[in-house]
């Protein structure tokens, strides 16, 4: 029974190694050098935040130094400014811009999902990607139970905080998008993750077909709730059409919009491929505890 016993255990610990190993190499797949070409880091903070809660966001967002990452704060009156939002609103998510070079594509994280309650990585990368924002990794955190919403904002003040113009329609379409993709998730029958997919099969099928009317608009959006048996209500198909008009009528390169989105799509694959190095690893996992149950196995023979 001895000999059982320290088996088992071995068996347990093993399997705490493996998987403790894994989660290190997920939380040690950050680049943390600065590329001196893109400068660093912006941290942009919510106003409503207490002093207690930023410290709390820094912890989330693993900023250890604040003095290696540029840090900024996102009001109402921006929201006003830039996309002609309630100039009273309450910010608290935030977020944090670590630009990359071009062909990365946007990797975005939410560190706290608990508390961003309503908006996916996926909604934040279409959302992005419509306001022109790419080749970035994006982490969202808040110290409260907030829709999310704000961190987009704040996303678009990094970026004009090292000097890139972004236009203000497409930021404002943008906004729009992500508010009807959280409206959306709150249908019967529909959840953040099918929204977050009908909107990238719908730009996907922009990029694809290149409409050159609304008729076209309208067709692909009908073609896109058919396959993924989505059913809205006439009004909410509406609300949709009229969005990707909107998008049309922008000159958006559908195009990159579609790549990015494809890399998106496969960064969780690649992650998986840094951690485990091959395709053997979890044939080699397998044999080992394989080999293990053979032992213990063997004990009562």
């Amino acid at each position: 029974m001895k000999n059982i016993s320290k088996l088992l255990l071995l068996c347990l610990v093993s399997f705490g190694l493996v998987i403790t190993g894994i989660g290190k190499a997920f939380a040690e797949d950050k680049d943390d050098s600065i590329n001196e070409k893109l400068g660093l880091p912006v941290v942009v903070y919510g106003e409503t935040l207490t002093d207690a809660q930023k410290d709390e966001v820094r912890k989330y967002l693993n900023i250890k130094d604040p003095t290696m990452v540029e840090e900024i704060t996102v009001s109402a009156q921006d929201l006003a400014r830039l996309i002609g939002g309630n100039p009273n609103s309450r910010m608290f998510s935030s977020a944090k811009i670590t630009l990359k070079e071009k062909g990365h594509g946007l990797v975005v994280t939410r560190v706290t999902p608990d508390n961003i309650t309503e908006v996916t990585e996926e909604m934040y990368a279409n959302a992005m990607l419509t306001a022109g924002i790419e080749n970035a990794n994006v982490e969202v955190a808040s110290p409260v139970k907030v829709s999310g919403h704000s961190a987009l904002l704040g996303i678009y003040k990094a970026y004009e905080s090292r000097g890139k113009t972004l236009d203000k329609g497409r930021m404002e379409v943008a906004n729009e998008e992500l508010d009807l993709a959280t409206d959306l998730a709150d249908k019967k029958g529909l959840d953040e993750q099918k929204v977050g997919e009908l909107l990238t099969e719908i730009k996907k099928s922009i990029a694809e077909q290149n409409p050159a009317t609304r008729e076209d608009v309208e067709k692909i959006v009908e073609e896109q709730l058919n396959k993924m048996k989505i059913e809205l209500s006439p009004e909410d198909r509406q609300l949709l059409i009229d969005l990707f008009e909107k998008m049309r009528s922008l000159d958006i390169n559908f195009g990159n919009v579609k790549k990015q989105l494809e890399d998106l799509s496969k960064d969780i694959g690649k992650k998986m491929e840094k951690v485990i190095g091959d395709e053997g690893f979890w044939d080699s996992v397998s044999n080992f505890f394989k080999k293990l149950i053979d032992a213990i196995a063997n004990l009562f023979k």
